[in-house]
């Protein structure tokens, strides 16, 4: 095969196949030769569900969290060259529309995303990007590493929409990747608290050991009571006074997004970082009462990926321990059903070698 990739059919319909070698269609495109790709919770929708936000109606190559070497590059490039070592930040916007042009490319309507059908995944031997999604890892970062640049992007984008700064008590509900990358990203901008919420207790020994015990805390909330009732508790047990300053929930599940809105003080921010179902229930009234500011937040925006790169060239984040596993080409469906099970922090695979 010139390019295997690994294609998704429908739910639990994956092979590996062929596909064309990418062309350099721009003057500013870049060919990567895929080191590794990560796996996100989107992957084990798509592999259980047959899509995410959207589904998939022709097979589709999966894949966006890559890092690799760069192969080939367009007559107009200039930030990075033949052989260098970059992760790739997998969504091209338009450049053009109101949102691009205010700096919000993150919301372009018309983003071109890896493994968002129809278009390819950077699962594959060889994947075209443009030059501007591509970032220079340093050499002391391996490339199974560099991987995690796109989940640290989303939790700065989160952290930063919050506001997060010095003497702020935080809490992040979820203790997955994106989660523990969120906690780990307040309390690097100043968090004076940091509390991590999850119902694994394998999450939360993680979180510890990754914030640290001085500003870091844990918990897991008591399902035999009301998200009401889970808040007071947390506010008591962990000296939170009048509320949490801020509350940014990367697990998506519709009680710990009630749980976060009763926890805040009054004016505190609410920041949902986390994918759950389209609809749930949500005390719209509490927003009201206490004037709490409710913020989305969505993959990433301008300047998130050089700060996540800052954040780990400085040794403010080690990424080393949030690699548990890493899964060859052709067993890419078994790092998915990995993490759908809960298993390790961050899977991983490795792309083809020959």
């Amino acid at each position: 095969m010139q390019n295997p990739s690994v294609v998704l059919h429908g739910p639990h319909e994956a092979y590996v196949e062929d596909r064309p070698i990418p062309v350099l269609s721009e003057v500013n495109d870049v060919i990567v030769r895929v080191a590794y790709v990560g796996v996100c919770g989107s992957d084990v929708h798509f592999w259980n569900n047959g899509g995410h936000l959207s589904k998939v109606k022709e097979p589709l190559v999966m894949g966006h969290e890559a890092a690799g070497i760069v192969h080939a590059v367009g007559p107009n490039v200039t930030n990075v060259a033949p052989g260098d070592r970059v992760a790739l930040e997998p969504g091209i916007p338009c450049r053009k529309c109101r949102d691009c042009k205010a700096g919000a490319y993150q919301i372009c309507r018309k983003m071109v995303f890896a493994a968002s059908p129809p278009y390819p995944g950077t699962l594959t031997k060889f994947f075209a990007s443009s030059a501007d999604c591509c970032y220079k890892i340093p050499d002391s970062m391996p490339l199974e590493q560099a991987v995690l640049m796109e989940p640290l992007a989303v939790a700065v984008h989160g952290v930063r929409l919050a506001g997060v700064h010095f003497g702020h008590k935080v809490v992040v509900f979820g203790a997955g990747t994106v989660g523990l990358f969120c906690a780990a990203v307040a309390r690097d901008f100043g968090a004076a608290l940091v509390l991590s919420v999850d119902i694994l207790e394998n999450k939360l020994a993680f979180a510890k050991e990754i914030i640290g015990t001085h500003i870091g805390r844990t918990a897991t909330p008591d399902s035999s009571l009301t998200p009401e009732e889970n808040a007071r508790l947390l506010v008591e047990a962990h000296g939170l006074g009048n509320g949490a300053d801020i509350v940014i929930d990367a697990s998506g599940a519709e009680a710990s997004i009630n749980t976060g809105i009763f926890l805040l003080r009054s004016g505190g921010t609410y920041v949902q970082v986390g994918m759950g179902r389209r609809s749930v229930q949500f005390p719209i009234s509490e927003i009201c009462d206490r004037e709490i500011v409710v913020k989305g937040s969505f993959r990433y925006g301008a300047g998130d990926f050089e700060t996540a790169l800052g954040l780990v060239e400085r040794g403010c984040i080690n990424l080393k321990p949030f690699i548990t596993n890493v899964f060859p080409f052709e067993q890419a469906s078994d790092a998915w059903k990995a993490t759908g099970r809960g298993e390790g922090i961050k899977n991983v695979i490795e792309a083809p070698t020959d």
